[in-house]
């Protein structure tokens, strides 16, 4: 194991600038994902951790040392492609094996036949038989050692692609989204197999991808890019309870947050679409402002009142266990959400019915007009009117 640490790290391709300016120390065994949209930066970044690509500026440690000269083989990293990466040729045993190989046979002891002749070949080969028989019984690939990557499903190609950076018990595990050409089903299996691995090893893993519910499962910290940037670093609960920006707070959730223009009334007062909130005081009158509610936080009540929205319902989707309900509200031009329980109060909503959904004024979030997260203290107790 190793801790990971990097320091102003920027990369260029001609005039396009891709990193900038990124710094982030990532702990010892721990799992930190990488998360974004396509472009962002984020496989850049491991491409550089892993000594695939070389940066513009900045300086990358694993350990105690810095390995910005050093090979991508003397890293003492193992990487995981999207495209699992194996050799068509070779048996899944093969495959395995060939990392123990490279590293710890030489040229001579590679050759074929004469190979075998060189002295330690055969203890050699003998070890890596055992090293490779073990990977495999933990992945439970025992069975398909002598299959070619052709005769397996998507799911078993992943595994041994796992197997394969597992043989040589890196410091690092580096892995490029590789779930992403598995199906929803394959995913949510290899999710788990992904975290009981990682259990086991007690290993540091940097994981990208763009699929939030990977990173909001599996991950001790996310760090969420944008625009070659790291914008926020946090623990999962922490971006979607408390995100710095609204961009971050846009990307972390599903269904996407309810966000609504809203404007400084009087000193403490907030109007935003056709109801008031109290807020902090201190905000200047006429500011503009962004409030930001998760559909599973609004709740629908019988009559209008401060912090309730009225609105006319667009449609219904009935997802299994929840009920979503898009609703029109005054003055916004897209729908907002509520994610309920599918009761038969809300799964007898049709069209155009009118609703009041309550907003409760603890689960607000606030955006000022850069998109910047404000600190709102917990309001006094203020008598408010509907804002009619």
């Amino acid at each position: 194991m190793a801790n990971v640490k990097l320091q102003g790290l920027a990369k260029s391709f001609a005039d396009v600038r891709v990193l900038r300016d990124v710094s982030l120390d990532v702990h010892d065994g721990e799992f930190l994902t990488l998360l974004g949209p396509s472009g962002c930066g984020k496989s850049t970044l491991l491409r550089i951790i892993a000594g695939l690509e070389q940066q513009s500026a900045g300086s990358v440690f694993i350990g105690d040392r810095a390995v910005d000269q050093l090979a991508p083989k003397h890293r003492d990293v193992a990487m995981v492609f999207q495209t699992y990466a194996l050799y068509p040729h070779m048996t899944v045993a093969a495959n395995l094996s060939l990392p123990l190989v490279m590293r710890r046979m030489t040229t001579l002891q590679r050759l074929p036949m004469i190979g075998s002749l060189m002295p330690g070949a055969r203890a050699q080969k003998t070890a890596i038989a055992r090293d490779v028989q073990e990977v495999a019984t933990a992945l439970e690939l025992q069975h398909l050692l002598e299959r070619k990557p052709g005769q397996l499903s998507g799911g078993q190609r992943q595994r041994v692609a796992l197997a394969r950076a597992m043989v040589r018990h890196p410091a690092v595990f580096l892995m490029d989204e590789p779930l992403s050409n598995l199906d929803a089903k394959l995913r949510a299996q290899m999710r788990a197999e992904i975290t009981e691995l990682r259990r086991k090893l007690a290993a540091t893993f940097i994981y990208v991808t763009h699929d939030q519910l990977e990173a909001m499962t599996m991950s001790d910290r996310v760090a969420v890019m944008f625009d070659g940037r790291i914008v926020q670093l946090g623990s999962p609960q922490t971006l979607y309870a408390q995100p710095a920006t609204r961009q971050v707070a846009e990307f972390i959730g599903s269904p996407r947050i309810n966000l609504i223009e809203a404007t400084t009334q009087s000193d403490g007062v907030v109007v935003a679409a056709d109801t008031q909130f109290p807020m902090q005081r201190g905000v200047p009158i006429g500011t503009k402002l962004t409030l930001g509610i998760r559909p599973e936080a609004l709740h629908l009540v019988e009559r209008s009142g401060p912090g309730v929205f009225t609105g006319r319902v667009q449609r219904t989707e009935y997802v299994g266990s929840d009920l979503l309900v898009y609703f029109h509200v005054l003055g916004q031009t897209e729908p907002l959400v509520l994610r309920t329980a599918p009761r038969p109060a809300a799964t007898a909503l049709r069209s155009e019915t009118t609703i009041h959904v309550a907003a409760p004024r603890d689960q607000l979030l606030v955006f000022d007009s850069n998109g910047d997260a404000l600190k709102t203290d917990p309001p006094a107790v203020t008598q408010l009117r509907s804002h009619r």
